[in-house]
This record gives C-alpha cells, sequence and structure tokens, in this order.
C-alpha cells in the first residue's frame, strides 16, 4: 500500500484505502481532531449518518480516546456529531423535515434578535457587520467554500452576539452547525462556492437602515429563499443513492416557529 495510507475499518464493515490523518502535537490535540473532522463532515468525506469508529479515529489522529472524545463532544454541541443511546457517535443526517423547522426558527430568532438590538445600534455595530460582510464577501471572491460557509455564519451571528441575550445566542449555536452542513452538502451537490456575491447586501443595508419592517420582510425573504433551495436538494437527495462513507483525507492538513420566539422573550424576561 502507497505511502501514506492505511486501511480504516468504518461502519458496516467496509474496509479501503484511504489517507491517514496527520498526527498532531499533544498541546493541540483537541483543536486539530475538532478542525479535521469537521473539515471532512463538510467536504462530505464523513457522510451524513455515518457513524465514527472511536478506535480507528484515535488510531489515525494518532491520539488516545480522551482528546477524541473532547473533540467529539465539541462537534456534538456544535449540531455536527449526534450520539444515539446505544448505536454510538454519528455525523448528523440530512431531513427535510429538520430544514424545514430549523429554517422557522431562524427567521424568528434572528427578527427577535434585531428588536433586541435595534435601538442600541451604533458605530461600533455598524463597523463590526461591515466588516463581517466583507469578509463574506472576499472568500466568495476567493472561491472558497468553506471558508465562506464559515464567514456566512459569522456575518448571520453577530446579531446574536450584540443583542447580549446569552440564551438567544446559545439557541443560534445549537442550530449553526447543522446550517453548515446543509450549506456545505448543498453546495458540493450544485458545485456552487458560496453564496452569491450580492446575496447578503440586502441584509446588511436593512439592517443598518431605520425601517425595521423592511428588514422584517428582508430577513423573511432571505431565509425562505435558502430553505426552499436546501428543501429541493435534499428531497432530489432522497431520490439518488449516496455514495458510501469514506475517511476524510482532510485532516491531513491540520494534521420554530414562532412559538420559539415567545418562548426566547420569556426567558429573556427571567434572566434580564
Amino acid at each position: 500500500m502507497g505511502r501514506g495510507m492505511k486501511e480504516a475499518r468504518l461502519g458496516g464493515g467496509d474496509t479501503r484505502s484511504v489517507s491517514q490523518f496527520a498526527r498532531v502535537p499533544k498541546s493541540t490535540f483537541r483543536a486539530h481532531i475538532v478542525d479535521g473532522l469537521r473539515q471532512a463532515i463538510l467536504r462530505g468525506d464523513m457522510e451524513p449518518g455515518s457513524p465514527l469508529i472511536e478506535a480507528n479515529l484515535a488510531s489515525q489522529f494518532g491520539v488516545s480516546r480522551g482528546p477524541l472524545r473532547e473533540a467529539m463532544r465539541q462537534l456534538i454541541d456544535e449540531g455536527l456529531l449526534v450520539t444515539v443511546p446505544y448505536t454510538g457517535t454519528h455525523v448528523v443526517d440530512l431531513s427535510v423535515e429538520d430544514v424545514r423547522e430549523i429554517y422557522s426558527i431562524r427567521v424568528n430568532l434572528e427578527i427577535f434578535a434585531f428588536e433586541q438590538i435595534w435601538p442600541r445600534r451604533d458605530a461600533q455595530f455598524r463597523d463590526g457587520l461591515v466588516r463581517r460582510h466583507e469578509a463574506l464577501t472576499q472568500c466568495i471572491d476567493a472561491q472558497d467554500d468553506a471558508a465562506s460557509i464559515s464567514a456566512e455564519l459569522e456575518l448571520h451571528g453577530f446579531v446574536y452576539e450584540a443583542a447580549g441575550h446569552r440564551i438567544l445566542l446559545k439557541t443560534w449555536e445549537s442550530i449553526r452547525g447543522r446550517l453548515q452542513l446543509y450549506w456545505a452538502a448543498h453546495h458540493r451537490a450544485h458545485g456552487i462556492r458560496g453564496p452569491r456575491r450580492d446575496g447578503h447586501d440586502d441584509y446588511v443595508r436593512t439592517a443598518l437602515g431605520d425601517n425595521f419592517e423592511d428588514l422584517r420582510q428582508e430577513i423573511t425573504g432571505h431565509m425562505a429563499r435558502g430553505g426552499s433551495q436546501t428543501e429541493a436538494f435534499l428531497a432530489s437527495r432522497v431520490q439518488e443513492p449516496i455514495a458510501p462513507p469514506s475517511l476524510p483525507s482532510a485532516a491531513n492538513d491540520a494534521g420554530t416557529t414562532a412559538a420559539a420566539a415567545s418562548r426566547a422573550r420569556e426567558l429573556s424576561k427571567s434572566v434580564e
């Protein structure tokens, strides 16, 4: 077998030749493992729904199971992995139902976040939002899909951070991992390198404008467009055979609805 290659046993007894994960220094075990697994999942090297076999991953990374499990817990918190009792840890699967639920939650949560910050928007808020929009544009121009997805999440996440609402921010963090997964899968299927270059111009313009209803309509339309595109992709995916999972080579680089918003408001009163 060629240099840098080894046999890896995946879920279901599938054994194949794959690139070996790069071994990493102890001081950065978890960070490198998290980055390697995250990139592998987002690139599709590890298919949605595929199991993670701890013994094989620990061997490939050249670490004990301790730091591996810490890294897996972080990815569970990010929403990219899920642990199912008696079956182990898997890459989160993709479903149309999940997309509908997540996008309905996003609309209400993002509007709610802007309601919290609207009267407190200042020069610092404006500069921060503009900087993140510029960073997204640079990633799109560079045709770096993974970086574009991360930058788009950072752009949308800005209002949650600025709102100063702990529960709201935690709710956003709980769904952003799945958004990464959906966007990455959709982009791969259609050969897209990130969102449209001008896709967030109106979002930023209305977020910095004076008419909250304009922003509300833009958020609703923006989310509806993204949700319908992802739904269509997942619906077509169900009808097509899915390629068997393969262990990622990526790590070689680094070694609700309105009720949700209502509930967030209630929780806001209890913590403020």
